[in-house]
């Protein structure tokens, strides 16, 4: 019998290859023709290892959650979801193009249903529906996206932003902010443990019923955290 050629790569070494020019250059730079250079291979001959782009993409996002570490859960809902936002904005720092790519991405590798196992299993002590806890934890990856990608930004306001709030303020229309800004003592830096506290506490807290209230409120050493 007759075989013919084994590959001559593998399917982790072109989304190994896509990983790294998305890091360096940006997810525009991820073209099949570009992989190949990088891998020595025919742009055609990718094609062997994944059919087009968008399932590239789902395996990119996937493989990048590999190094997410593995947590455990201790049964404390908003310690464990606190854990979950915190290892997923370390990712999205590592990986600058996934805050833009994960929400169009489906739920395709074993990586990414990791991620929603934990959430889930983290959330299981509040008693909340499945459909509720998947709409959280969907919230909670939205938030910790758009806070790396401000946070990748840079908070430093531009000349013309000053420019703007000193004008603002010596006009009068804006007692409440004139008041923020003349506090006294410096504005504190953001900060992801506390802003992210805020949100997953008021979400969830928000979610829950009468009923699990009393369970899911989270206890003295929990709230001193915040």
């Amino acid at each position: 019998m007759v075989r013919g050629r084994p590959p001559a790569h593998t399917r982790e070494q072109v989304v190994d290859a896509a990983i790294g020019l998305a890091d360096t250059e940006g997810i525009a730079a991820v073209t099949m023709r570009r992989i190949a250079t990088e891998i020595g291979a025919g742009a055609m001959s990718l094609y062997t290892y994944v059919p087009d782009k968008e399932r590239l993409l789902d395996l990119m996002v996937d493989r990048a959650g590999a190094a997410r570490p593995k947590m455990e859960i201790t049964g404390d809902w908003r310690t464990d979801l606190m854990a979950l936002a915190a290892a997923q904005r370390t990712l999205m720092l590592a990986h600058p193009w996934l805050p833009a790519a994960l929400p169009d991405r489906r739920l395709t590798g074993r990586h990414m249903l990791d991620y929603l196992e934990h959430g889930l299993a983290a959330l299981e002590p509040t008693g909340l529906d499945g459909s509720t806890r998947m709409e959280l934890i969907a919230l909670i990856t939205g938030f910790v996206a758009s806070y790396v990608t401000n946070e990748r930004a840079g908070a430093t306001p531009t000349s013309a932003q000053v420019d703007l709030l000193t004008e603002a303020v010596a006009s009068g229309d804006f007692p409440h902010l004139a008041g923020v800004l003349a506090a006294s003592g410096p504005s504190r830096e953001p900060s992801f443990e506390r802003i992210a506290g805020w949100m997953i506490t008021g979400l969830v807290s928000q979610a829950v019923t009468p009923s699990v209230s009393r369970a899911v409120t989270p206890g003295p050493d929990a709230r001193s955290s915040s």
